[in-house]
């Protein structure tokens, strides 16, 4: 357990230092090719009723993340095997890998960067990369919420989930949430494509979310405080606002950054050229701008330090009892 809680802090260390290297292959995206070549075979196994998706909705949700975790485990028992620092470096390795606290940030700052120049259409571009909306119609105040929106939503999914998960079971826990957020990000949309097909993995994607949500919000409140931000704002927008959103889990960090800034938050958007009609989170207590990404990230990085510090506290806790 000691090498674990080790190489849960130095991959966390890794990602702030490494972040995600474009010339590195992601093992995520061995996960969606998985799905991608699953997905097709599961729809020529099962009929096009109703019925038949939502089976083949499940055996991908079983087929997927069982063959990640076991992949994970396997890896690990192999390094094992030739001596126990080999183990604990292949772990190191993973867990730097489910991290994304410094690609988050980057690839958002790259929008700040964008609308600080003035290139509006450049920040349009960037803030698509990480966005499921369209964004071609977007003003600046529209490309800065998508932005924040988005570093306060993977507070949760991205970051604090992953460590939770890898901090309870090692790697093999923290690639099977992966595989199940994947799989969500790539077939839980209730489209005409997915609506059946995609529904297990969607609500697995719910529960597994369920308090790694709501422990994110609450990290997220004290370290707004800590960062000097309003605590007290941003606790009583989450407790207003934490459902405005189709989703159980999404507006929670969403709700704690709104208040904290004092800005407004979600509202209608475009997806796919079809307009959807969603709350607003937040109060308009000032206009938004660019300046509130780099906040978000600031915000980002307090929550993410906290949870590790947490999540390590606990387990020497757990280590020293037992």
């Amino acid at each position: 357990m000691e090498l674990s809680m080790l190489a849960l802090g130095l991959g966390f260390l890794a990602d702030l230092l490494l972040g995600d290297p474009h010339w590195l292959y992601h093992p995520i995206r061995l996960v969606g090719h998985l799905i991608s070549g699953l997905e097709g075979l599961l729809r020529r196994w099962f009929p096009k009723t109703e019925k038949g998706e939502l089976t083949a909705g499940v055996c991908l949700l079983i087929l997927v993340a069982g063959i990640t975790a076991s992949a994970a485990e396997g890896l690990l028992f192999l390094a094992g095997r030739l001596h126990p620092y080999a183990r604990f470096l292949m772990e190191t390795v993973m867990c730097y890998q489910l991290l994304a606290t410094r690609s988050l940030k980057d690839e958002t700052m790259k929008v700040y960067q964008a609308l600080k120049a003035g290139d509006l259409a450049g920040a349009r571009q960037a803030v698509s990369m990480v966005v499921g909306r369209d964004t071609a119609v977007l003003d600046e105040a529209g490309v800065t919420r998508a932005a924040v929106e988005t570093v306060a939503e993977n507070t949760s999914d991205g970051i604090l989930a992953p460590l939770l998960f890898l901090a309870i079971g090692g790697a093999p826990f923290g690639y099977f949430y992966k595989a199940v957020n994947t799989m969500d990000s790539m077939v839980g949309y209730k489209n005409d494509r997915y609506l059946y097909f995609g529904r297990a993995a969607a609500k697995f994607d719910d529960v597994l979310n369920y308090i790694p949500a709501r422990l994110s919000a609450v990290l997220m409140v004290c370290a707004g405080g800590l960062l000097g931000m309003d605590a007290g704002n941003a606790f009583r927008i989450y407790v207003r606002d934490r459902y405005n959103h189709s989703s159980p889990n999404s507006a929670h960090t969403e709700a704690v950054a709104a208040g904290a800034l004092h800005i407004q938050l979600a509202g209608n958007a475009y997806y796919f050229g079809k307009l959807y009609e969603k709350p607003s989170i937040g109060d308009p207590d000032r206009p938004v701008e660019y300046e509130d990404i780099r906040r978000a990230n600031r915000l980002l990085y307090g929550t993410a330090i906290l949870g590790l510090l947490l999540f390590l506290a606990v387990k020497g806790v757990i280590l020293w009892a037992v």
